[in-house]
């Protein structure tokens, strides 16, 4: 379904322009005009935010293109509205659509940071580095007020259990002391997520995120305390913003990232409409040629779900994108790594061993 009943004109702070059906659903939110005429609601739309419980908030990675073994969520849907984010599918499961809904109905789950220690309180927990917003941004709006990931990095550094971070919000500086901390003892990683250092570009594709220019004084202020910081250049949208990536990881180099990485764009389920209408409407000149070579990378799809080539595509221009990254990674990074993590601090809270015998 294509949105047509829209003009030119992109919605302020939201990076879909409509709501696609959700699949899942019989019905349809519209709003009935005095002519009796139906059309969706989509224009002036307010945030709004719904609890959720959900009975474990660690998950197993089984996936071979991520690298760490867990993952976690303290969030659902996200405001900064990344108009290719591939999280947008999992919101019709909710009951919700992957367009304008994904962006302004955010589901919290408040009993993150105590399932986290329930979990890692377990005889049968595995150590291991765990990916704090592998589905949407763990540093979005919403966590100024709520505090989850704040809560959850307490917990996994009172347990010495290493974690992951991945985020393009500058919130991340309120936590400093506990990632300072961790760092320490080698238990973070972070990494900044940087798609374009162009800001008319960012606006349009990612409307409610911070600019480039405060992602890399973020990254500078966690590399200066010890905090090892990388650059995720993703997703790359030949055509779109692949040009920009030597000039981002030069920029990212010199805000002190010692790493690097890369997704090309793939438009699973619902994102290819959202993303589809989106181009069509930001940039009608190219939207066309975009789009082709999104599918060149994926086998003539604009989705993929392949593992090991949905992230990093086939074919010429995508192999021309790998090329320019790993020899920008090579010039402008050289050999700097992240150091490892280190499992050795892992310990239960000798309250919680106590505990564990009555």
């Amino acid at each position: 379904m294509e949105n047509d009943y829209h003009t030119n004109k992109l919605l302020k702070g939201r990076g879909a322009q409509f709501n696609p059906r959700n699949q899942f659903s019989q019905q349809e939110r519209v709003a009935l005009h005095i002519e009796g005429l139906d059309e969706p609601v989509e224009r002036a739309r307010p945030t709004n935010f719904y609890f959720e419980y959900p009975r474990k908030i660690v998950n197993r990675t089984d996936s071979p293109d991520i690298p760490l073994d867990y993952s976690s969520n303290p969030y659902q849907g996200c405001e900064h509205g990344c108009v290719y984010c591939y999280a947008r599918n999992t919101h019709p499961y909710w009951g919700f659509s992957a367009g304008t809904d994904f962006e302004s109905e955010i589901m919290l789950k408040p009993d993150a940071p105590a399932l986290l220690e329930k979990e890692l309180s377990k005889e049968s927990w595995k150590v291991g580095p765990i990916m704090i917003s592998g589905n949407t941004d763990c540093y979005q709006p919403a966590e100024k007020k709520y505090k989850l990931t704040r809560r959850m990095l307490e917990v996994l550094l009172k347990f010495g259990n290493p974690a992951g971070v991945i985020t393009k919000n500058q919130l991340i500086l309120r936590d400093l002391d506990i990632l300072k901390e961790m760092a320490a003892k080698n238990l973070v990683h972070v990494m900044i997520s940087i798609t374009t250092l162009d800001e008319d570009l960012r606006r349009k594709l990612e409307p409610r995120t911070t600019t480039a220019a405060n992602r890399l004084r973020t990254m500078e202020v966690l590399s200066n305390a010890g905090v090892p910081c990388g650059v995720m250049t993703a997703p790359i949208i030949p055509g779109l913003n692949s040009h920009e990536i030597p000039s981002i990881i030069e920029a990212a180099s010199s805000a002190g990232a010692l790493t690097a990485g890369m997704t090309i764009v793939r438009l699973n389920g619902a994102v290819a409409e959202v993303f589809s209408d989106w181009i069509k409407t930001a940039y009608p000149d190219r939207a066309e040629k975009v789009l082709n070579q999104i599918a060149e990378c994926h086998g003539g799809s604009l989705g993929d779900s392949r593992f090991k080539l949905r992230m990093t595509g086939q074919g010429k221009i995508a192999g021309m994108i790998r090329d320019l990254f790993r020899n920008s990674v090579q010039k402008f990074l050289g050999d700097k790594t992240m150091p490892p993590y280190d499992l050795n601090h892992f310990r239960i809270p000798e309250s919680k061993t106590q505990l564990s015998l009555f």
